[in-house]
């Protein structure tokens, strides 16, 4: 099985070589061999730092793929752009800045192998902000309710799919893209994982409100939910307007002296005028999403694409066996040529 992992890059030329070195050590502990590493540069804003950091991974590493975008798309997008380009049997979706541990990779990979669609990793305690912390738990309560997310499903941005589940993800082509939505609608295998969440290594997050805010809406492509919310709402003030008109006939007959003022009727109109406006607006979100999807407003451009060509392969795939296997005796573990060597003798024997 080949192992394709995704990260998106955002500002991260501090902390990417890391990520990708450790990543390359545990998959050789776990003795996974067939992997590649599809790295997307969501157009960091860093005076090119970031794609710097990245062209150096290229430059020392044959299965590191870089995908530089040509402005920015945000996570979920940034992801699909990766999703796009890998060419694996299992997809392994991990960020950039150190939280997302390559160490907790065997617990994922553990599970997975028990036959499960999609893993999750989840986080018993996270390392993150109030604020953010809350943010999640708000994501998690509306995708429960408007996606129908199992209640003991706790998810992550660290995960790995099978490749029919990537084949399906990659045919959604709207810009406004939810992963959890798309992977729930498309299986129900899913199992979740506690792993360990570690802190930022290097600077804070880049998620803003604004941004937090506009991941959340995108959760209203995959549910019809906010409109039958609307719909019922709507009954629902339609049978108290009949109700409370009903009771001022009954009162102005019991009580003719009772006086119905224009207050209460301006009231009344304000109240009944924004609710209209506000369900008026969800339609409004749909109707423009359809248009903008119609359009074809793309999820992703593409820059370009930058990989070792396939003559510099052969030389730097021994470089790239030499540095793991320094890495491998300083964990007093055989390298990948050792055991090869050692298999070979066994086969002599027999």
């Amino acid at each position: 099985m080949v192992y394709s992992i995704i990260i998106p890059c955002y500002r991260s030329s501090q902390t990417i070589r890391k990520v990708v070195e450790l990543t390359m050590q545990e998959l050789e502990k776990l003795d996974k061999k067939e992997y590649e590493f599809v790295l997307v540069d969501d157009c960091s804003p860093d005076g090119g730092e970031t794609m710097a950091a990245l062209m150096g991974l290229v430059r020392d590493y044959p299965c590191v793929r870089v995908v530089e975008l040509a402005k920015n798309a945000g996570q979920h997008n940034a992801v699909m752009a990766g999703l796009n380009h890998a060419s694996g049997d299992a997809f392994i979706a991990m960020d950039d800045d150190m939280q997302t541990h390559p160490s907790q990779l065997k617990y994922l990979l553990e599970e997975f192998d028990k036959g499960y669609d999609i893993v999750y990793g989840y986080y018993p305690e996270k390392k993150h902000s109030r604020f953010r912390n809350f943010g999640s738990y708000i994501n998690s309560l509306t995708v429960r309710i408007l996606l129908k997310k199992p209640k003991d499903l706790r998810t992550s941005s660290f995960w790995i799919i099978r490749k029919f589940v990537r084949d399906y993800a990659v045919d959604y082509k709207s810009a406004y893209t939810h992963l959890q939505g798309l992977f729930l609608r498309t299986t129900r295998n899913i199992s979740t994982v506690p792993i360990q969440h570690f802190e930022r290594e290097v600077g804070s997050s880049n998620y803003t409100l604004k941004k937090l805010l506009k991941l959340w809406s995108n959760i209203l492509g995959f549910s019809v939910v906010p409109l039958q919310l609307a719909t019922l709402a709507g009954f629902g003030f339609a049978i108290l307007g009949l109700l409370g008109a009903l009771g001022v006939v009954i009162l102005k007959i019991v009580r003719p002296a009772t006086y119905i003022g224009w207050p209460s009727m301006m009231v009344a109109l304000c109240f009944f005028s924004g609710v209209n406006l506000m369900f008026m607006g969800i339609i409004g979100e749909y109707v423009g999403r359809i248009f903008l999807g119609m359009s074809r407003n793309p999820q992703f451009v593409v820059r370009s694409v930058h990989q070792m060509e396939a003559q510099e392969r052969g030389s730097a795939h021994a470089q790239q066996e030499g540095k793991i296997c320094a890495a491998a005796v300083k964990e007093d573990a055989p390298c990948s040529a050792d055991k090869a060597e050692q298999n070979a003798q066994a086969g002599e024997k027999d």
